[in-house]
C-alpha cells in the first residue's frame, strides 16, 4: 500500500514538474534554458519542437498508470511489485532534469537523463519477465513505459550533444555532421536492439521513430539544415520501425508485452 500510495502522488508530482518545465507554469521553456542548448536548432541531433508534445501522452500515461496501480487488486501483483519503485525512480529523475536544466546546469542534465534511461531499461526488462493480465495493464503499464524508454532513448543523444554545445561545440561545422550521423546511428541501432530484446515492442519502437521524424524535419526546415543529420535520422527511423514490425511478427508464438 505504501508502494501504491508514494507512486500515485510521484505521478503528480512529476506532472506537475512537466507542465513547470514547459514553460506553462511561470519557468522558461526547455528552447530557452542554457542558452538555448537544448532547443530545436541547436543542434544537428535535436527533434523538431513538436516533437515534445509526447510528453503529454507520457505524463498522461503514468497518471493512468499511478491510479491503476492503485486499485485493491494491484496491491499484491508481482509485475507491480517488480517494477512500481523503478517508476517512482523515474518520475523523481524527471522532475530532477526538469530542476537541473532550469538551473542552467546542463553538463549535470546529461548524467540525470542517463540515469533516468537506466532506470527505464531495468523497468522494462522486469516487465518482460511476466506478460500483462489483459489489454489495460498492456496499454497503461507497458504501453506508457515503451513510450518512455522510447523518447527518453532519443532526447539522450540529444542532450548530449547539447552539453557539446554549451561547452564550445560549433552545431554547424562539418564536424558536427559526422557526429551527428554517428550519433543518430547510435539511436537507431538501440531501437533495433530494444525491437529485438522486447519482441517487438510497439510502444518502445513509435517513441523512437517519432523522435527521429521529427529530427528529419528539423534539419530540412528549421534554422539549422543539415543534408546528413537528415538522412541520417530518416533512414534510422525507417530501420527501427522495420525492425520493430519483423520482431512482433516473429514473435507472435510468445508472449509480447506493450
Amino acid at each position: 500500500m505504501v508502494r501504491q500510495v508514494v507512486v500515485l502522488v510521484g505521478a503528480l508530482l512529476a506532472t506537475v514538474a512537466g507542465y513547470w518545465g514547459s514553460g506553462a507554469g511561470g519557468a522558461r521553456s526547455q528552447q530557452e534554458v542554457g542558452d538555448g542548448a537544448l532547443s530545436a536548432d541547436a543542434t544537428p541531433v535535436a527533434p523538431g519542437e513538436p516533437a515534445f508534445g509526447i510528453w503529454s501522452v507520457i505524463y498522461l500515461g503514468l497518471v493512468a498508470y499511478a491510479l491503476w496501480q492503485a486499485l485493491p487488486a494491484q496491491r499484491a501483483d508481482a509485475r507491480q511489485r517488480r517494477t512500481g519503485w523503478l517508476v517512482l525512480a523515474s518520475m523523481v529523475l524527471n522532475a530532477a532534469w526538469i530542476g537541473v536544466v532550469q538551473a542552467d546546469l546542463i553538463a549535470v542534465s546529461v548524467l540525470v537523463i542517463v540515469a533516468l534511461l537506466a532506470v527505464l531499461l531495468l523497468a522494462v526488462a522486469r516487465l518482460g519477465e511476466r506478460a500483462p493480465h489483459g489489454a489495460v495493464e498492456a496499454v497503461v503499464v507497458d504501453g506508457t513505459l515503451g513510450l518512455y524508454l522510447g523518447w527518453v532513448s532519443v532526447a539522450t543523444v540529444a542532450n548530449a550533444f547539447a552539453v557539446a554545445v554549451t561547452a564550445g561545440f560549433d552545431a554547424t561545422s562539418a564536424a558536427a555532421d559526422v557526429w551527428a550521423v554517428l550519433g543518430l546511428a547510435a539511436a537507431g541501432a538501440a531501437g533495433v536492439a530494444y525491437a529485438v530484446w522486447t519482441r517487438g515492442r510497439l510502444a518502445v519502437g513509435a517513441a523512437i521513430g517519432w523522435g527521429l521524424v521529427w529530427v528529419v524535419v528539423a534539419r530540412t526546415v528549421g534554422d539549422l539544415r543539415s543534408t546528413p543529420a537528415a538522412v541520417a535520422a530518416g533512414v534510422a527511423a525507417a530501420v527501427v520501425i522495420a525492425a520493430t514490425v519483423v520482431a512482433r511478427l516473429r514473435g507472435r508464438d510468445r508472449p509480447l508485452v506493450g
